[in-house]
């Protein structure tokens, strides 16, 4: 039997050039989450006002979501995908040209417009993958794609390390360090929307669109769904709810790793300087809880993951709250691992059974990411009141809720036609 190939000659280096989408996105991720820390050292910030870099950050997410989506239906994925590199690359232009200004809500305006390049760039590049190949090989591509994300998330942390190995006390100079980072991305995004304009794309369909969330058509044309809305659906409104829990509990966790193990006093060892090390090593853990969560779902239903993850994670906060040192440390860097399968499964059952109205669903389970911008200023607040072990608490409720999900808040009414 002949093997089927992941792309064809043809499509190689479009797909080469869609999963590099996939990578810079990745690295603009890992390096943001590393910022919180430095920039409360060099512009002496609390950690509620840090947290306004993850707040631009998934509020430019919310807020692009629909005027993404109409651009790509009116003049193609294509250029769509060319508008959010041009704002990716504007963002990390405009970030490393204003830094003598040294102005925090001045780098805040600048990444929210690289993050409405980022949000551009995660609508459209799903469902090109799905089209640059065989059609029975474009679920590997997804996740071939997927992977170079995961791999970015990373190595983003690790150039964050320049960032913090060369900032200066002086003024007008506190910011410096961040110049030669954001004019590289800007410089390799802008040359890769250049490689984009002439690049020869296919047109994408209603179906290249579901694919890429995971959907098949022929599963809608079995499942047409009844005539009730989406707010009738109490699956997909719990999934909702439970999709802003977990974004909200991942950014928080993300965020703050780095002052929990440089301000607690309990890790001599552990520089300031050193910070994005721990956060990539976090990051490395959860890329492996998803690829591990990926294989164990062949053995156990994922609704008993999701609940047993979301239960282990809500275990382990109080252990890290409680300051046992090590014993923190670990239980921390545990969170990230279970932390992992959640986005996609949670996505998974909130769509699950809705026909024809699957489409207009995705769409509000990605704008559900908001949840990254509104709970990590409540996390910080706390930490700067009641210190940082303290922080970690914030997020159990969170867990709470996509434990309810997973048991009964995800189960579909039977007497549905």
């Amino acid at each position: 039997m002949e093997k089927i190939k992941i792309t064809t000659k043809e499509f190689l280096w479009p797909f080469v050039f869609i999963s590099s989408l996939f990578f810079l996105w990745g690295i603009a991720h890992g390096m943001v989450d590393t910022l919180d820390k430095h920039f409360q050292e060099i512009l002496h910030l609390k950690k509620w006002q840090s947290s306004f870099i993850q707040f631009s950050l998934y509020g430019a997410y919310f807020g692009m979501a629909i005027p993404a989506g109409y651009f790509m239906k009116k003049y193609g994925y294509k250029k769509g995908i060319i508008l959010g590199l041009i704002l990716f690359a504007s963002g990390a232009f405009l970030i490393a040209t204003t830094t003598s200004f040294e102005s925090f809500w001045i780098f805040l305006s600048c990444l929210f417009i690289l993050g409405c390049g980022l949000a551009t760039l995660e609508t459209a590049a799903n469902p090109y993958t799905t089209k640059l190949g065989p059609k029975e090989t474009a679920e590997r591509r997804i996740n071939l794609s997927q992977s170079f994300n995961g791999l970015a998330w990373i190595i983003g942390p690790l150039i964050a390390l320049s960032i913090y190995d060369n900032h200066s006390n002086e003024a007008g100079e506190k910011m410096v360090s961040l110049i030669v980072p954001m004019a590289g991305i800007g410089i390799v995004v802008f040359l890769v929307a250049l490689v984009f304009m002439k690049l020869p794309l296919p047109e994408i369909s209603e179906e290249d669109e579901l694919q890429g969330h995971g959907i098949k058509l022929e599963d809608i044309a079995a499942n047409p769904g009844n005539h009730k809305s989406l707010i009738k659906e109490k699956h997909f409104v719990m999934g909702v709810i439970a999709q802003f829990c977990y974004v909200a509990a991942q950014t928080g966790v993300f965020s703050y790793l780095i002052n929990f193990v440089t301000d607690q006093g309990q890790y001599p060892r552990f520089d300031v300087k050193n910070g994005p090390y721990f956060l990539a090593f976090g990051f490395a853990l959860f890329m492996i809880g998803r690829m591990s969560g990926s294989f164990l779902m062949g053995r156990f239903k994922p609704r008993t993951m999701l609940a047993v993850y979301a239960l282990l994670c809500a275990i382990l906060l109080p252990i890290v709250s409680a300051s046992f040192g090590w014993a923190s440390l670990i239980s921390l860097y545990a969170v990230f691992f279970f932390m992992s399968i959640m986005f996609p499964t949670i996505f998974a059952l909130s769509i699950k059974d809705l026909g024809s109205k699957t489409k207009k669903a995705s769409s509000f389970l990605v704008m559900s990411v908001v949840g990254g911008a509104v709970v990590p200023p409540i996390m910080g607040l706390v930490a700067d009141n009641f210190g940082m072990s303290t922080g970690f608490l914030v997020p159990i409720p969170l867990f709470l809720f996509i434990i309810y999900f997973a048991v009964k808040g995800s189960k579909l009414k039977t007497n549905l036609k």
